[in-house]
């Protein structure tokens, strides 16, 4: 089982600024130009550690040097001071749902969590794929800073509640932090010291419950496996007995029992067939329904999709059935999900092409044959898993296009897709319903992954509240 201890985190001194000022976005979600005004938002935004710019003239590493000089002349100015008890942080994100009126609010934990190879070995359970090119860059970062600052994100069942309780009942006090980031949502941190006598059995709830089953990857995948090298390259170097703090990283845990929402990531095809020849090719994989406007193709794909099961867990993150019943998608934990397995669902596509649009709607007989067979259903009939054959079959983008690029543009915005068809940045756009996170920990149980692109779980966590220093 997943091993979860508290610790001591480092933290911004409250004199050192605003703290909207001094926090990021996760470094794999920030482009080049959010960087530098990050960097020029504050001389001492956590952007300058996380995701350090490179400067004209930079010898080769010379940006990862940087960061970690920035780190030590912070710590000894008392930029970022060190917790005095071991900790876990309880964290709260209050948001809109991208695209409604839906509020939502997601509470979890920070803490340690052993580092150990995924699997059912040792309960930790990834469901996605990893790109070379990232993982250097993070490796490369963790070698000269010695620290996480961005945390892996895991789901984890909690079936009588005792986590959410504990969660539900700290995020009634004041928060210790409490901002509103550029993107509209809140995020607030509760410190709990371990040792503390009237929060320390609080702590040990949290610490049980993240513990007492598998947890899944929901977000930094690259961020995992780059600790396990960082392990094995230290464990290499000395022989210890005993766990050392790089055997640990930053981990923050989300029970599945409550609202998560995962968005959609739509596809835009750059060259190929379009228009009228598109849609009479892909007569022969859907039953096509046209649609006489751009306006009627975003309505019908901001509508509930299909439901998965009851409770909530519709293929929309802000389905109607979602919404009544008070849940995300349904869940009953990782590993066991409740809703039907996607090869028992209707499945869906919206296509703007030439100035014409369609719902495709899947047919089953169709695909079957054109199926990865050696992987599960699980795998095989997920919505991004059934697109990838589409492309391939009607435009001839093979596997290898949709996970490298080129081909494709990938975007969260159903318009902005729709937009870049009318202004002739691509010849179609492919619009799909989120990914359902049981679907997301079924795969992971069966110890498959998904294909590219099949999960963007938000809100996304602000980096800079707690940063996790390889030291006890």
């Amino acid at each position: 089982m997943p091993e979860l201890r508290p610790f001591r985190a480092l933290r911004y001194d409250p004199g050192a600024g605003d703290p909207r000022d001094l926090v990021s976005p996760p470094y794999d979600v920030i482009p080049a130009d959010r960087q530098r005004a990050l960097a020029r938002r504050h001389p001492r935004n956590v952007v300058r550690l996380d995701l350090p710019l490179d400067e004209p003239g930079d010898p080769p590493d010379e940006r990862y040097r940087r960061a970690a000089r920035d780190l030590a002349a912070w710590r000894s100015d008392g930029t970022l001071r060190k917790d005095r008890q071991p900790s876990v942080y309880v964290y709260e994100q209050a948001y809109t749902v991208p695209g409604t009126t839906e509020h939502r609010v997601q509470r979890g934990f920070f803490a340690r969590l052993r580092v150990e190879d995924p699997g059912p070995a040792s309960g930790i359970l990834p469901h996605e794929r990893t790109l070379s090119g990232p993982k250097e860059d993070r490796y490369r970062l963790l070698r000269a800073t010695g620290m996480n600052a961005s945390p892996v994100v895991l789901l984890f069942e909690d079936p009588d509640g005792a986590a959410l309780h504990v969660l539900d009942t700290t995020c009634r006090g004041d928060a210790q932090v409490d901002l509103v980031d550029d993107d509209g949502v809140r995020h607030r941190l509760w410190q709990l010291p371990a040792e503390d006598p009237e929060l320390g059995p609080l702590v040990q709830v949290l610490l049980r419950a993240g513990s007492a089953g598998p947890l899944t990857i929901a977000d930094g995948h690259h961020r995992y496996e780059t600790a396990l090298r960082y392990q094995d390259e230290r464990h290499r170097d000395r022989a210890l007995d005993e766990p050392a703090p790089f055997d640990y990283l930053l981990a923050l845990l989300l029970p599945t029992d409550q609202p998560l929402t995962v968005l959609p990531t739509h596809r835009v095809v750059r060259d190929g067939i379009a228009g009228e020849a598109l849609l009479a090719a892909a007569a022969a994989l859907f039953d096509v329904e046209r649609l006489d406007s751009a306006d009627a193709l975003l309505a019908a794909m901001a509508a509930p999709g299909r439901v998965a099961g009851a409770p909530g867990g519709a293929t929309s993150a802000w389905s109607a059935a979602s919404a009544a019943s008070g849940h995300g998608p349904a869940t009953g934990g990782p590993g066991r999900p409740t809703g039907p397995a996607p090869a028992d669902r209707p499945h869906r596509f919206g296509l703007w092409t030439a100035g014409v649009g369609a719902i495709l709607r899947v047919r089953p007989a169709a695909f079957e044959p054109l199926l990865d067979p050696d992987a599960s259903a699980a795998v095989r009939w997920l919505d991004v898993s059934l697109l990838e054959v589409a492309l391939e079959r009607l435009l001839d983008v093979d596997r290898a296009a949709t996970a490298g690029g080129g081909r494709l543009v990938y975007t969260k915005d159903a318009a902005e897709a729709v937009a870049m068809v009318d202004r002739g940045d691509g010849v179609a756009a492919f619009l799909v319903d989120p990914t359902l996170v049981e679907d997301v920990l079924r795969v992971a149980a069966a110890g498959e992954v998904m294909p590219q692109k099949s999960t963007y779980f938000y809100p996304k966590q602000v980096t800079g509240l707690v940063l996790n220093p390889h030291e006890w």
